[in-house]
């Protein structure tokens, strides 16, 4: 009777088949991992697991990737399989009959000084046979010098002492092997440039508290730190400490992070990490001061609140350009940037700096507010009424004269274009001063042709009037729609998923999908509220006067448009 059987129950499941010649003749040669890759992958292809991926078959077996390819390639080594290709993996398990009737072996004997050699350096344990094997492959598929790699274990073994894994070594060789350093004098120089870098690395591992030696992989870190981004030693520990990293991984974040906003001193690291909670607290504070929505302040510290403190821009100062921004309908981080830059172009960055720029912005608004009531207009301010403004200050008139010509200009059909017409007349006629306008007892002028009134500027202020009114009128409607409770808040949400989804479609392309859905439901929920308040959405846009020109005075093609036409004859028959 045999000493193993096999029970009943067993004989009813299912099984994978297996040469016996592969039990008899390569189990026992083989690395034990290669065999379960072996035999997985002879139970992936009798089950017909199609769906299996290379991911699914490393990590059914608790191994990576890398090391799943490795273990293909040293079956391949023995002729039990052939890799097809590598990138994607594509394996065929070959019969264990092969082509030479015995495993492909490396023949000991051409490598029995390089074997006496790794067992002296390597003395507290033996070697087994396939650790031999792994060596014997690092030299014939990597073309290391003997000399080279036996340089490599002895370095690695005064790293991690005498209980080194072979994994380890590995590892580092062929992280050598991948810069092309396979020879003697390569791995000498080498290790030269690394033993000058140790040092340093040592005080980084000691002020940090990294409790191991330093590898050539830390070596590669430092030199990228100190090479290409130009930080000195003091400023790498200091960083560290700040940034209270524990591993070689998180300073190099840490500095990658440090020189994106060009902070390489001490003392400029000092403030940016000081001020880093000040940043978030103050950027939620301009936030609020916009009026702006904000679920996650990350993108708006790294794409405007940064930006701006590396202008110069204090934070106090910041505060005040919100705060102005929110009353002049420019309400998003986005306006505030531009008004910024504006800013910055002129050369203007302190808070004193900034205060008569924005004391002399509203100045120059409540000298329009005034203009445009004189002319008795209540509308808004645009940008045709600032232009005309400096355009008549650049004639040399002063405010009093600008607000005589307004009140002259009340009741007319356009009065901020009759406004232009009398200034200019008055230019003409060298009357710059209320007392030159007293002494020759002018009141309004008289217009003996059109070419005193209707210029360019006229016609521009006309249109630009007409289209204010129209533009106004959607906007009132649009007010009207923000008033209400439901719609408002659904409107507000929206925008603030529109910020996010601009800065998801440039990271993360799976996240933008499930914000452009969730934009895509609120807007549909928003159309129905506006239907219920019996509102049109469409007349959120301006109703322009004339369809042809959209009130701009020029058709599609740039001729003058047939309103233009009737009204410069309407205003030279006045």
């Amino acid at each position: 009777m045999t000493f193993i059987s096999v029970a009943e129950e067993l004989t009813k499941k299912s099984f994978t088949a297996v040469e016996n010649k592969f039990i008899t003749k390569y189990l026992p040669e083989l690395d034990p991992v290669a065999v379960k890759v072996y035999l997985y992958g002879l139970y992936i292809c009798q089950n017909n697991l199609k769906s299996y991926t290379q991911t699914d078959f490393a990590n059914a077996l608790n191994i990576t990737e890398e090391q799943l390819l490795y273990f293909f390639k040293y079956l391949e080594e023995y002729e039990l399989v052939i890799i097809i290709n590598q990138s994607p993996l594509e394996v065929k398990i070959l019969d264990c009959g092969n082509v030479y009737g015995t495993p492909k072996k490396y023949k000991p004997e051409k490598f029995a000084d390089f074997t006496k050699s790794v067992q002296s350096i390597i003395k507290s344990r033996m070697i087994s046979t396939n650790e031999y094997m792994e060596y014997f492959y690092l030299l014939e598929e990597y073309n290391f010098d003997k000399d080279a790699l036996l340089m490599i274990i002895t370095y690695c073994v005064s790293l991690k002492g005498d209980d080194i894994r072979a994994a380890y070594i590995k590892k580092v060789a062929k992280s050598f092997a991948a810069e092309g350093i396979t020879t003697a004098k390569k791995v000498e120089d080498k290790l030269s440039a690394y033993t000058n870098s140790t040092p340093s690395l040592i005080n980084l591992f000691n002020a940090v508290g990294i409790n191991r030696s330093p590898d050539v992989n830390d070596e590669k870190f430092y030199k990228k730190w100190t090479k290409e981004l130009g930080f000195e030693d003091a400023s790498i520990i200091f960083a560290a400490k700040q940034f209270k990293t524990k591993t070689i991984e998180k300073i190099d974040n840490a500095l990658a992070e440090l020189y994106k906003y060009k902070k390489f001193d001490v003392k400029e690291i000092e403030d940016y990490c000081k001020n880093k909670n000040s940043v978030l607290n103050s950027t939620v504070e301009i936030a609020k001061a916009l009026g702006v929505y904000m679920q996650n302040p990350a993108p708006y510290i790294e794409n405007f609140v940064n930006i701006w403190c590396n202008y110069g821009f204090e934070f106090s100062t910041l505060k005040a350009i919100a705060n102005y921004c929110f009353l002049h309908n420019k309400g998003s981080f986005v306006d505030m940037d531009e008004f910024i830059k504006r800013l910055y172009d002129e050369g203007i960055v302190n808070f004193d700096g900034v205060n008569e720029y924005i004391s002399a912005l509203n100045e120059r608004d409540n000298l329009i507010k005034s203009i445009l009531s004189s002319c008795g207009l209540t509308r808004k301010i645009i940008n045709w009424d600032i232009e005309s403004l400096n355009k008549w200050k650049s004639w040399g008139f002063s405010n009093e004269m600008i607000l005589e010509a307004s009140k002259i200009s009340a009741g007319k059909s356009n009065p901020m274009a009759y406004v232009n017409g009398v200034l200019s007349t008055w230019k003409k006629d060298g009357i710059l001063s209320l007392s030159q306008l007293e002494e020759k007892s002018i009141k309004e002028p008289t217009y003996s042709s059109s070419k005193a009134i209707i210029d360019k500027s006229t016609i521009e202020s006309h249109y630009a009037d007409l289209r204010h009114k129209a533009e106004e009128k959607g906007e009132k409607i649009f007010e009207r729609a923000m008033s209400d409770e439901v719609y408002g808040k659904l409107h507000k949400e929206i925008n603030s998923l529109t910020i996010k989804l601009a800065f998801a479609e440039i990271r993360d392309a799976k996240s933008a999908e499930e914000i452009k859905k969730k934009i895509g439901n609120l807007t549909k929920k928003a159309n129905m509220r506006l239907k219920e308040l019996k509102i049109n959405k469409l007349d959120f846009e301006p109703k322009y006067r004339c369809p042809i020109c959209n009130d701009t005075g020029y058709d599609k093609d740039g001729k003058q448009c047939v309103c233009l036409k009737e009204f410069v004859s309407k205003f030279n028959n006045q």
